[in-house]
């Protein structure tokens, strides 16, 4: 689904795998500083898109006020859309970026990233959480890759011919077609993403690829049980294939329909930086760039789309309290993951790959062919 300024205007109120080498000790690192510098790359953000108008000023303010200097943004949402239909919504992207091309620029290559920081742009990085829309042909991943697509799921929570998802009855595992999928995207210069693949299947994609893959957005299993979360076994297998893992603002973090506090969010992080280590943990909100709102409107609108989420089979457990942390429902939210770092002891060096470096890393050794 392509979030619309409308809706935007509709719905807005305004690397060694070892313990993690960044622990916590008493601390003089000046967030603000580490933040201004870094590279800072949030795994899974919704954004601003309207093909039609260039951004209102309010808008763009807000996207400055980020402080981002990229996002991967999803297309083609949970496997709704169809092959067509998904090329249209890239081609819906591609007019936003060229009707706003002071505040955003479409990412192709880790180069870019410089770019966007050097010209204070927003760098959009194209990416698929489902496998729907290549309706099971490999050649599909050419399509969409020429496109722009640099990120690429295997499956949405349910069963595709590729893999099985987070919700799945049943796990399939990697399938046949998944392997030539796996295959197909590391020679064509494509991150694979199993953020929304079930265990058996994620474990299979990162022993079938030859580069890093990523978790963009999920939380640690072991700090709150839940489908959507990793188990430490999945974890240490994505780090020692090099890969990243984002960890998420959604209500899986804790028991719905509790929001998630910052304290829960920072036990998942740590976690993950516990089990991965520094070079393999990232930032991957999978929320809006803008504050949600929270108005009973709004409230209606987003009970209503998860409504519609459980009709078609692909929403999880405790669904139902909106995408954010208490604390976090703010554009600027990398900026307070890097205050509360530093106020928990870590190291300078550890902050810039959370927000940014690691992604980055992944990035460079998965996008050359």
């Amino acid at each position: 689904m392509i979030i619309t300024r409308r809706i935007l205007l509709g719905a807005a109120a305004a690397s060694s795998v070892t313990a993690c080498a960044g622990l916590p000790r008493p601390s003089t690192v000046d967030a603000a500083r580490v933040y201004r510098d870094a590279i800072v790359i949030n795994g899974n953000l919704v954004l601003p898109i309207d093909p039609d108008t260039p951004l209102d000023q309010e808008t763009r303010d807000i996207i400055k006020a980020s402080g981002l200097t990229a996002a991967k943004l999803t297309i083609g949402g949970s496997g709704g859309e169809t092959r067509a239909e998904t090329a249209a919504s890239i081609a819906a992207i591609d007019k936003t970026v060229a009707l706003n091309p002071d505040i955003y620029m479409k990412i192709a290559s880790t180069a870019d990233f410089a770019r966007a920081k050097a010209a204070g742009k927003l760098g959009i990085i194209y990416s698929f959480e489902a496998a729907e829309m290549l309706e099971g042909d490999i050649d599909a991943i050419d399509q969409f890759r020429a496109a722009g697509v640099l990120v690429m799921g295997l499956s949405y929570n349910l069963t595709t011919p590729f893999a099985s998802g987070a919700m799945s009855p049943t796990s399939t595992g990697l399938t046949n077609l998944g392997h030539e999928a796996v295959a197909r995207m590391n020679a064509r210069g494509v991150t694979i993403d199993v953020s929304h693949s079930d265990e058996l299947s994620s474990l299979g994609a990162i022993s079938a690829s030859t580069k890093p893959v990523l978790i963009t957005h999920a939380g640690a299993s072991v700090v709150h049980a839940h489908p959507r979360n990793k188990s430490d076994r999945l974890m240490r297998a994505l780090a020692l294939g090099g890969g990243v893992m984002g960890i998420y603002e959604l209500s899986y973090l804790t028991t719905a329909p509790a929001q998630p506090s910052l304290d829960v969010y920072f036990a998942h992080l740590s976690h993950a930086l516990e089990i991965c280590g520094e070079d393999h943990v990232g930032i991957g909100s999978d929320a809006l760039l803008w504050p949600f709102d929270t108005s009973p409107e709004s409230m209606a609108q987003w009970n209503a789309s998860l409504e519609q989420r459980k009709a078609s089979g692909v929403a999880a457990p405790g669904e139902g309290p909106p995408p954010f942390v208490t604390g976090l429902n703010r554009p600027d939210r990398c900026a307070v993951i890097a205050d509360g770092l530093v106020k928990r002891g870590y190291r300078a060096r550890t902050i810039d790959k959370i927000l940014g470096g690691n992604f980055q890393r992944v990035f460079a050794e998965t996008w050359t062919a």
